[in-house]
Formats: C-alpha cells, sequence, structure tokens
C-alpha cells in the first residue's frame, strides 16, 4: 500500500496526480491542509496495519510531535519520504526521509509537484513525457509567481481552472490530459470558461478593495479582507493597488484559515505566518484561523473603518501637486499633503494640526498617511470644500480661481508651521 499525504492547492494536487500515474491503484492520496494533515499522519502511522505501507509527505510540513513520530517511524525500518519546498521547512533536511529545497542551482524556484516529479522519474517509478514536463512546468510557475514575471497566463489559468472544477473533476480531466503525446493545452471549452471567469474576478477584485481594513501587526502594516476565493489573484491584487500596505490578510471564517501575500522582497510572510502557526513562502503563505489568530485577525479588526480608495478621475485635486493634495477617510478626518519650499520638503496637515514628521518625498508623505489614517485622495469636490473653509470663502469663489487658491492655503500653512 502506498498513502501520500498532499496539500489541497494546485501544487500539491501535481504531487497527487504525480502519484496516481506512478502509482495507479496502489496509491490512496489525502488531500490536506494545514489544520488537518497532523491528525491525518498521527493517525495513519499509529495504526499498526500500515507498518508496511509506504508513506509519502509532499507540499505540507508535520508539527514537532508528528516530526518525531515520522523519525520513529523511519528507525523502525517502516518507510517515510517527506518532500517540500517551503523555507520554513528546511530542518526536515536533518532526516534521512526528509528533502526540502527552495530553489534550484540555478536561481529558479522549485514547487513540490517539480520535486517529485524528478524524484519519480530518477528512481524510475514514473516516464518523463512532453505533456508532463509542460504541466508540471506550468504548476511549478504558478506556486512560485514565476508566471507573472514570465507572463505566462497559462499557468494561472490552469489554477483557475482548477478551482472552477473542484480536485475530484479536474484531476480526472487532467490524468487524461497530460497521457497526449503532442504535449499539455487546455480545451477550446475550458479557453471559453476562463475568459468569463475572468471578468468574474475583475469584479471580485474591485468589490474587496472596498471591504478591506488596515491595522499594524507587529511592524507590518497588514491589510484584512474575508475572502473565500481566488486567494492567489485578490492577494496580488490588492496589495499592487495598495502599494502603502505591507501585507495582505486574507480570513475565511469558513475554512478556519488565513492566507497571507505581499510583493515586497523585504517583507517574508512565511516568517510572519510562523508566528500565528502557519507557513509557507516568503511572500505566499497562511495558517490556521484558531482563537488567538481571530482575536487579532477578526476580533480587532472589527470595529474599524475599510480604507478610503483614491477618488478616479480627478480634475482638480490630483497626486503630487507641490500646492496640495487633499485626503480624506471614512471617518472624515483630513490630511493635506503640500510643498514647503522654505524647509525643501514635504508635510502633511493632518485634522488641523501638523505632523511632526517631514518627508523628503511625495511618495512618503502620501505612504505615511495611507498607513496611519487609512485615507484615501479625496474627490474634487472635498478639496473645493476644504478651501473655502480654510481661506473662509464661498465654493464659487473657490472654483473661479483655484490654483491661486490652493496657493493662498499652502502660504497661509507655512506661515502657521
Amino acid at each position: 500500500m502506498i498513502m501520500l499525504f498532499t496539500d489541497s492547492d494546485l501544487d500539491g494536487l501535481g504531487c497527487g496526480l504525480l502519484a496516481k500515474l506512478a502509482f495507479g491503484e496502489k496509491v490512496n492520496v489525502a488531500y490536506c491542509s494545514y489544520r488537518n494533515l497532523n491528525e491525518r499522519v498521527s493517525r495513519f502511522i499509529g495504526n499498526q496495519e500500515n507498518k508496511n505501507a509506504k508513506v509519502y509527505i509532499t507540499d505540507l510540513a508535520v508539527n514537532k510531535d508528528v516530526e518525531k513520530k515520522l523519525e520513529k517511524r523511519y528507525k523502525n525500518q517502516s518507510h517515510v519520504q517527506m518532500i517540500d519546498h517551503h523555507v520554513t521547512a528546511m530542518h526536515f533536511n536533518e532526516y534521512d526521509w526528509g528533502f526540502v529545497k527552495p530553489e534550484y542551482d540555478s536561481g529558479k524556484k522549485t514547487s513540490a509537484t517539480s520535486l517529485y516529479y524528478e524524484f519519480l522519474v530518477e528512481k524510475e517509478m514514473i516516464t518523463s513525457t512532453k505533456a508532463l514536463d509542460e504541466f508540471v512546468e506550468l504548476v511549478r510557475q504558478y506556486d512560485t509567481w514565476e508566471w507573472e514575471v514570465n507572463e505566462n497566463k497559462d499557468a494561472k489559468r490552469l489554477n483557475d481552472l482548477f478551482f472552477i472544477l473542484g480536485i475530484e473533476h479536474f484531476e480526472k480531466e487532467m490524468l487524461e490530459r497530460v497521457k497526449n503525446a503532442e504535449g499539455f493545452s487546455l480545451s477550446e471549452k475550458e479557453e471559453l470558461i476562463l475568459d468569463l471567469e475572468d471578468k468574474k474576478i475583475e469584479r471580485y477584485i474591485f468589490s474587496k478593495n472596498r471591504q478591506m481594513t488596515q491595522i499594524f501587526v507587529d511592524e507590518y502594516c497588514v491589510g484584512i479582507i474575508h475572502a473565500e476565493q481566488y486567494l492567489s489573484e485578490l492577494g496580488n491584487a490588492l496589495a499592487k493597488l495598495n502599494p502603502h500596505i505591507d501585507l495582505i490578510a486574507m480570513v475565511n471564517v469558513g475554512t478556519k484559515k488565513i492566507g497571507f501575500r505581499t510583493i515586497y522582497d523585504d517583507v517574508d510572510v512565511s516568517k510572519f505566518a510562523q508566528k500565528y502557526g502557519g507557513g509557507g513562502h516568503p511572500k505566499a503563505s497562511g495558517c490556521s484561523l484558531d482563537e488567538g489568530n481571530f482575536d487579532v485577525f477578526v476580533k480587532d479588526v472589527f470595529p474599524l473603518s475599510s480604507i478610503k480608495i483614491d477618488a478616479p478621475k480627478n480634475e482638480l485635486n490630483i497626486r503630487e501637486l507641490k500646492n496640495g493634495s487633499f485626503y480624506t477617510n471614512k471617518t472624515d478626518d483630513q490630511s493635506f499633503v503640500f510643498f514647503d519650499e522654505k524647509v525643501e520638503s514635504w508635510k502633511v496637515y493632518h485634522n488641523k494640526q501638523f505632523s511632526d514628521q517631514k518627508f523628503d518625498s511625495y511618495e512618503e508623505a502620501e505612504k505615511y498617511i495611507k498607513r496611519h489614517y487609512s485615507t484615501g485622495l479625496a474627490f474634487d469636490n472635498d478639496l473645493v470644500r476644504f478651501l473655502a473653509e480654510m481661506l473662509d470663502k464661498k465654493e464659487q469663489e473657490i472654483r473661479s480661481d483655484i490654483n491661486s487658491n490652493r496657493e493662498s492655503v499652502v502660504n497661509k500653512l507655512i506661515l502657521q508651521a
């Protein structure tokens, strides 16, 4: 008997598909998550009837307790083989049965599917084919986000199809597809379905961007959203739409999971997730939504308003103007960012008080107010009202010479500073 425990995402399913191609009906595949992996593995190896079974674990790492049980099993001459690519699992390389490799010698990132494929080919348990090579590479590029750098949308669309069809149906389709001697490809019908799905994803991202809240967790500014689908696309898109945020936390109360995403090289969400009992990649990780994590990512966030989205299509209130750009948030806080030529720096006038900080660039000033006040670029009408209040004029007077009035406000603030 052969038993494979693997993740339930595309990379995990890739391992399951390879196992079924290699071992046929001899293998049982258990698609797991961090939440149930340890219990499933512990129960299986604890059953003496499974003493002679070959046990593979891919794309997931067990906890310390199960780790010790696996080592004991291995020393008792029973089979164990763990294959992973997450940096948070590197300590498993200390065991003869562990193999963790986050990247190849060339610097190219690995995936569990690519590592397991190479393992099976090397052991002559499976034969390399053009279709399998192409399928494994698509999975690897998607899981490592290389598809975005390479602009390989086929990798992303493969993952989209996976979520549309579900594990069972997708696995059945792909088991036949990878046997194609001419190579791996999606059908015309699948491409049409995916075109429609792309539009659905765009609408979902637009909606969720308007619902996101933000808090500081440790030293990081974290955008928090409740989401149950398109997590990879959503996390990446929200991070790009809100560059002032260090990382995105996507909470799913139904599955009791939290997914973390970042677009920054100096933010390691795998280490961030470890603090909350999880793990993963430097730019994509996750953890379980237990009671402690619920307090941090749900309870403490619940009273907060969502962040304010920048007003689109403004003609008057535009970013990066030296004579001032106006920002507001959902609780009507006001921030005015302007350039003070006397000190040659950008300043922030927030709720009728000056910030103690001076900024070398507009981007730094904007990042500061967005991180600390959840502000967004206000609409033109909001700017006009702000200027009218500052100069004690009617809004019509402000509009008649907006630039001159804006400069008057800036000069007034420089004198007050």
